[in-house]
């Protein structure tokens, strides 16, 4: 469960944007492995990506001028069955872990998903579900 960088890039809210965005990453063999979307105000969105490789992605978004930000996010791999992301849920919550935000993506080739969760201190959301992972792995 490592700590992975996502980009939050500000686009304008209108047709062509995210195709235009998501064609120059791809132009640079930069892979999106996660995805979210939503808007800011009255003419603008933002889009949240978790890309395979983030120095590439700098690169490309700087070439572009693009508007965004980087930030650290805690990776959670999850099982495909149900009570998984209660688990994780219950066990931030139980820490007194507030969940910003969520959502999940996949590894090409991958039998399961991962969850990006934007939380306050990543590293100490990760080391008690690692500790918690660890634990649940004994018994």
């Amino acid at each position: 469960m490592p700590i992975i960088k996502e980009f939050t890039i500000r686009l304008e809210d209108r047709p062509g944007t995210l195709g235009k965005l998501c064609q120059s990453l791809a132009e640079q063999d930069i892979n999106i492995l996660a995805y979210q979307q939503f808007a800011r105000e009255k003419g603008q969105g933002s889009v949240r990506l978790v890309v395979d490789n983030p120095d590439k992605t700098r690169t490309a978004l700087d070439r572009q001028r693009n508007d965004y930000s980087e930030t650290e996010v805690a990776k959670v791999l999850l099982a495909n069955r149900p009570g998984e992301l209660a688990r994780v849920a219950s066990r931030l919550g139980e820490a007194n872990i507030n969940v910003d935000y969520g959502y999940s993506g996949a590894e090409p080739g991958a039998n399961a998903s991962f969850l990006i969760l934007g939380v306050a201190d990543a590293a100490k959301a990760l080391k008690l579900l690692e500790h918690a992972a660890a634990a649940g792995a004994k018994t």
